[in-house]
């Protein structure tokens, strides 16, 4: 399980990319425009960010220059640029791969799994400290030296909320995340319910939780003391 930031301009495309790589379980954010994929590697750390050159209010470069000015996450470009100039330009910057536009499905599922696997898992997949181990490759959570099985959105709300800890993601972001396509037309109630869930699994008092707090009117953040 990776979480994926998807900036492409394309809804058509960004969602066929979507329904082309989620089966390989991983987690979506999908940015339409440069200035809201900013706002997101500004709020939250991500496995792998796949980006268009061209988008309608900037640049993708500016974006690639930012990630590398404080980060080693790897960037897959997605472009209509096919010059042999434009590639070089991308790689120079520190771009991971380049694929041009028009492209395989099957060929960019590969490439991204190629540069997901270059990560370590226990830095991508594991998170472990004396009070919890989750495991996300084995799908393997333990916490306060017992067992919990979670279900498939459990997981990912997990995975999000220990990923990014001690960062408040708000309640769209998670509802994006975790719904993706059905984020739109899933009601709000329905991720309160799944962290409720969440809660009485992994917390020893749901009623007073210690990893999983709420931001009133923002959404929630894993804390740890």
């Amino acid at each position: 399980m990776a979480s994926i930031l998807l900036v492409e301009d394309d809804r058509t495309l960004s969602d066929g990319i979507v329904l082309a790589l989620e089966r390989d379980g991983h987690l979506f954010t999908k940015c339409y425009e440069l200035k809201s994929a900013m706002g997101q590697i500004r709020k939250r750390t991500f496995d792998l960010v796949i980006l268009d050159i061209n988008l309608p209010d900037g640049s993708g470069y500016s974006l690639l220059s930012k990630l590398r000015e404080s980060s080693g996450t790897p960037v897959l470009m997605l472009t209509a640029n096919d010059l042999e100039s434009d590639e070089i330009l991308g790689l120079s910057m520190g771009a991971d791969d380049y694929v041009t536009k028009p492209f395989s499905l099957l060929i960019l599922r590969t490439r991204v799994n190629v540069l997901l696997r270059r990560k370590p898992a226990q830095k991508q997949d594991v998170f472990e400290t004396g009070e919890y181990l989750f495991d996300f490759h084995r799908m393997y959570y333990m916490i306060h030296g017992r067992e919990i099985m979670l279900n498939r959105t459990e997981q990912k709300l997990l995975y999000l909320l220990v990923k990014n800890k001690g960062q408040i993601l708000t309640r769209r972001q998670l509802l994006e995340s975790v719904w993706e396509n059905a984020a739109d037309s899933v009601e709000e109630n329905a991720l309160s319910v799944a962290m409720n869930r969440l809660r009485h699994k992994v917390e020893e008092d749901a009623g007073r939780p210690s990893f999983i707090q709420t931001v009133y009117g923002i959404g929630y953040v894993w804390r740890e003391e």
